[in-house]
């Protein structure tokens, strides 16, 4: 299976996640700052329903700042009732995304992430198979992942080894745990830390 296989198998999952999922945890915060689970959802349609040409002129207006830029248009989004989202990216969920800086590996590690920054808050299981962790951190993990998903030299002198499937990557410092909750730090989920073995502190940069 290509990577665009695996992230519409992970879109139709979290459909079936958040259709699962009452009124508060909808208004639940997620792991991202501001952001709700119904923010997340809007979230993840976003590249499927907003053209690179409108997105582009709303970055002019936030001086390039893509971050602000992905808020804005999420917030807007998010005006749109929880049915009609989770209709959307099913009925997107086999679009083919490949954003500038990151390509198809940015919506997959979206849904990886994302899945589960809504999930952790609400103390709820839900995520990806291991093997998709496994692809993602043996990237970011990787000499040229991009700088979106992983600051450059953050993981220097680190060596992460999964305490629950056969993975490892890296040289220096040991820091263990299970493969998703590597995958949530090394993404700067702070909330995963406790879940690892090591002194990501001292050791990260």
């Amino acid at each position: 299976m290509t990577i665009h296989d695996l992230t519409t198998a992970n879109r139709l999952m979290i459909a079936d996640f958040l259709e699962s999922l009452d009124d508060d945890a909808w208004h639940r915060e997620t792991l991202c700052p501001g952001w709700t689970t119904h923010h997340m959802a809007a979230h993840f349609v976003q590249p499927m329903v907003l053209g690179f040409g409108r997105f582009l002129l709303t970055s002019l207006r936030y001086r390039g700042d893509t971050d602000r830029t992905v808020d804005h248009h999420t917030r807007r989004l998010a005006r749109r009732p929880r049915a009609e989202l989770i209709g959307l990216l099913r009925e997107h969920a086999a679009d083919r995304s490949d954003p500038p800086r990151v390509g198809p590996m940015g919506p997959f590690a979206e849904t990886c992430v994302h899945l589960r920054d809504i999930a952790r808050p609400l103390g709820l299981p839900a995520d990806v198979p291991a093997a998709h962790w496994r692809i993602l951190l043996d990237y970011l993990t990787g000499p040229d992942p991009a700088p979106a998903l992983v600051a450059p030299g953050r993981l220097t002198g680190m060596r992460f080894v999964a305490t629950d499937v056969d993975w490892q990557a890296g040289e220096g410092a040991l820091v263990t745990g299970p493969i998703e909750a590597i995958g949530m730090a090394v993404t700067g989920r702070a909330a995963a830390l406790a879940d690892l073995t090591g002194d990501w502190q001292a050791t990260s940069r």
